[in-house]
């Protein structure tokens, strides 16, 4: 039965108490753990129950302790000691983007993602990608960068795992009561909910706007499941990653555009939009649309002006990994768009088309995005490597490595995945900046500060807490599964908190092989059931609903640990979620992670893991890749890629047995009188020192800051100045120069050598230049020169540009430079022509490019 009024209602909190109400809906208690005390002073059995929920706890504590603890004077005192704190933290003045940039106007960077990992308690995130997003908004919150997210609000989010008796995947999909969530819907200053309108095919969606405040920083979640909408498009934003392709589009549509809608509504003007991967890459559209019709522009000016303030990161190793759509389902949906973009629909298409010249090839988000982007990057070195691998068909006759997509590498929330009594150790022997700084290595420096046995005790009593949670976990998947009294009561006794542990946790996708370990089943048993030295592993992570390759990969692990000699050294804990995720990589002696190499683009749980003193073993892909030496884990291989993944995964589990029988397990077990691992202890001090200053998104976002976020903002606010006349004037200048490309051509190069130079003499270049109707203005001339490999291809090329020198007549210049020859070998050059404009984002913007015969 519909109710014919809805309303809400509020807990009643006594006065002294209202701001547990403020503390409660901004996320930064999620960070701050005298603020979880707080809570948990208030009713720690609540506290749990509620799933660290403060605003579903104040819904729920009893009113008598309300009362109670109004009178306390104790809890008082900490409420103040609390909220000042708070507001301190709110208020700061001098937070890093201040010191650097001052307390002018700043620019507005707008953060798009199609999911947000903040705490568990508000479920609307899947994996890495929203915990990577979450920890950008509490590291921008804690720089103070003027930043602001956008996503979406999702009904059932992602979906709660369970197993069934054969160990195969389930899913349930609990509904979210967002008024017993940390958000808030957003009003109007009439008292109006702030509400946006998309238009879908023969129809309008109406989707309102909440807010998730995450310190400093603002996150706005669409929501479109309200009595104005169909039942079909109120399911819009029931489930993350739900659906067919269908609901895909539909999703990515209102992230985008309806996003940015909901900034236009509130009046949030941004000049930089940041899409956290192709999910929201339709908003580049929207930004095109509005400034056509609030300037009058055409297209090409516009779309200029537009591609200044946007920024890209790729997350995505493989193409597999893109959204694409048919052209099909972009003509259902986007079909008013031609004409409102004065587009053809071929025009329309070749935005988003890997080959635009094929009229049936599918519409990729990525191409869209970066298209339509002044700058893109991977989230790894080895990463960029990849995805300039990936995309170098969107840039033709490019070199690889000259591909505009850079790096920055990914990091994490330091704070937020350090636990409390690793902090509490920092704490007293790093000072406070560790916390406040992460970026800044001194701190990390003075890690040998710390006392051997203090670490170790510390590291020990995480590892204790951690075996306690999984019995409690397996005694209830037990339970739940319908096991009997004698199976629950076992469930009690598994793992030993003094032995070796193992974490895998991730994702179950097939590349990523979680089942490697297992290859060879015999040696395995004797490794982990050493009774002298013996060894533990603990495994979580789902698959996705559709992947029943990667639900076979939890079944046979399932399978195996019913195994008797393996029932108390290997575990699998369902529903990995950041709770399980915060015992995990706070308590596990080493964190596991072989995938296929290129195909992880960075990692994250490794990086948490190695901050709590924890040890990577881990194949050399994504972040390790870079992080990885010798004194602070293990590599898995060394950088192999074979064709035959059979001949691959035999190898590679090979490696891990021998790392486990040859050094982890007698590094771990080597003890001297005083019962501590030293050999251990100093590489666990070694990964802390290494990876605590530069794997943490304060480092990550400062990067971001100063390299993407205000370079964009200054040149979009440079393009649409004097009602956008530069903008205007580079489009024209983009059509003349793909009008009159086809004119240009290199003539003749010479050069005063001969087949063997001398080092340290340079050779002399000159060349004739065709330009046709174009202008030497118009063009950069360069020399791409380097060692040539045995395929006859220049490897590691240098540009050096040439200079005019000669006017020939009739559209023919002559260009002339020196090449330095530095190094001897062998080595080749050839000559390239680029069109250039002092107010193009980079050289390779307009993807034309002529080369010298041969080039």
């Amino acid at each position: 039965m519909r109710p014919i009024f809805t309303f809400t209602i509020k807990p009643s909190l006594p006065a002294d108490l209202e701001h547990l109400r403020d503390l409660a809906y901004n996320l930064r208690w999620s960070w701050d753990r005298e603020t979880v005390d707080l809570f948990r002073r208030l009713d720690r059995d609540l506290w749990d129950s509620t799933y660290h929920n403060p605003v579903l706890m104040l819904g729920s504590v009893k009113q008598e302790r309300l009362e109670e603890v109004a009178e306390d004077d104790g809890f008082a005192a900490q409420l103040d000691r609390v909220y000042q704190g708070f507001k301190r933290y709110m208020g700061a003045q001098r937070t890093w983007y201040q010191r650097q940039h001052g307390k002018d106007e700043p620019p507005l960077v707008a953060y798009f993602c199609a999911e947000f990992g903040l705490t568990e308690c508000l479920p609307i995130y899947s994996g890495g990608l929203g915990i990577l997003a979450g920890d950008h908004l509490k590291s921008a919150s804690d720089l103070g960068v003027p930043l602001v997210g956008v996503g979406l609000l999702y009904q059932q989010g992602y979906f709660v795992q369970y197993l069934n008796v054969d160990g195969w995947q389930q899913e349930r999909y609990p509904v979210n009561d967002f008024y017993n969530l940390p958000v808030q819907l957003v009003y109007h200053e009439n008292g109006d909910p702030v509400t946006v309108t998309v238009e879908y095919p023969g129809r309008e969606v109406v989707a309102r706007v909440w807010r998730a405040q995450v310190g400093r920083v603002p996150l706005y979640l669409l929501d479109t499941n309200i009595p104005e909408n169909a039942p079909q498009d109120r399911d819009i934003t029931d489930q993350l990653y739900g659906g067919d392709e269908d609901m895909r589009i539909r999703q990515e549509i209102l992230l985008g555009i309806g996003g940015l809608r909901a900034l236009d509504a509130l009046g949030q003007r941004p000049s930089v939009c940041h899409l956290n991967e192709g999910h929201s890459a339709f908003l580049a559209l929207e930004r095109i649309r509005q400034l056509m019709e609030a300037y009058s522009l055409p297209f090409a000016a516009a779309r200029e002006a537009a591609t200044a303030g946007n920024v890209f990161t790729t997350h995505t190793p493989v193409p597999a990994g893109i959204d694409r759509f048919s052209p099909a389902l972009i003509d259902q949906y986007f079909r008013p768009w031609y004409a409102r973009l004065n587009l053809s629909r071929a025009e329309f298409l070749a935005l988003g088309q890997d080959n635009p010249g094929n009229p049936n090839d599918w519409f990729s988000m990525a191409a869209l995005a970066l298209r339509l982007s002044t700058a893109s990057n991977g989230v790894s070195v080895l990463h960029g490597r990849v995805a300039r691998d990936m995309f170098q068909h969107l840039w033709p006759d490019l070199p690889a490595a000259e591909i505009p997509i850079r790096t920055v590498t990914n990091g994490v929330h330091t704070r937020s995945w350090i636990s409390r009594d690793m902090a509490t150790l920092y704490s007293r022997y790093l000072g406070p900046r560790w916390a406040e700084d992460p970026g800044n290595p001194r701190p990390w420096q003075r890690i040998d500060s710390i006392p051997d046995e203090e670490l170790w005790r510390t590291h020990e009593r995480r590892r204790e807490r951690l075996v306690a949670f999984a019995r409690r976990a397996v005694r209830e998947q037990v339970r739940s599964r319908g096991g009997s009294q004698l199976e629950i009561d076992q469930a009690g006794e598994i793992l030993h908190s003094e032995t070796l542990t193992i974490g895998f946790a991730r994702r179950f996708a097939t590349y990523k092989r979680a089942n490697l370990i297992f290859r060879d089943v015999e040696r395995l048993r004797r490794i982990l059931t050493n009774t002298q030295r013996p060894v533990q592993i603990i495994f979580a992570g789902k698959a996705h609903p559709r992947d029943n390759e990667g639900k076979e990969l939890i079944r046979q692990i399932m399978h195996a640990l019913k195994q008797e000699d393996f029932r108390n050294h290997i575990v699998f804990l369902e529903n990995y979620d950041m709770n399980v995720a915060r015992y995990l990589v706070q308590g596990v002696d080493v964190w596991l992670n072989n995938p296929l190499r290129l195909r992880e683009a960075s990692g994250t749980s490794g990086m948490k893991a190695a901050m709590n003193g924890i040890l990577n073993m881990s194949v050399l892909d994504g972040w390790w890749d870079e992080a990885y030496r010798p004194d602070i884990g293990w590599a898995i291989g060394q950088r192999e890629v074979y064709d035959n993944q059979q001949y691959q995964d035999e190898v590679e589990s090979n490696a891990i047995y021998n790392l486990l029988e040859q050094e982890l397990v007698p590094l771990f077990y080597q003890r001297g009188s005083d019962d501590l691992p030293r050999g251990w202890i100093a590489r666990m001090k070694a990964a802390i020192q290494a990876v605590g200053p530069v794997f943490n998104t304060n480092r990550m976002v400062y990067e971001y800051a100063r390299d993407f976020y205000m370079p964009a903002a200054r040149r979009y606010a440079y393009l649409v100045e004097n009602n956008l006349a530069r903008a205007r004037a580079l489009a024209q200048w983009r059509s003349r120069v793909q009008q009159l490309w086809s004119q240009v051509r290199i003539e003749s190069v010479q050069a005063d050598t001969t087949a063997t130079i001398q080092v340290g003499t340079t050779i002399g270049v000159q060349a004739t230049v065709y330009l046709g109707m174009l202008e030497p203005a118009d063009v950069t001339v360069e020399l791409y020169h380097g060692p040539v490999d045995a395929a006859d291809q220049i490897v590691t090329g240098t540009v050096l540009p040439l200079t005019l020198m000669d006017t020939l007549g009739e559209g023919s210049y002559l260009f002339a430079a020196a090449i330095p020859c530095r190094t001897s070998g062998q080595y080749g050059y050839a000559l390239r022509v680029m069109p250039y404009h002092a107010d193009q984002c980079n050289a390779f913007e307009t993807r034309l490019i002529t080369w010298s015969s041969g080039g």
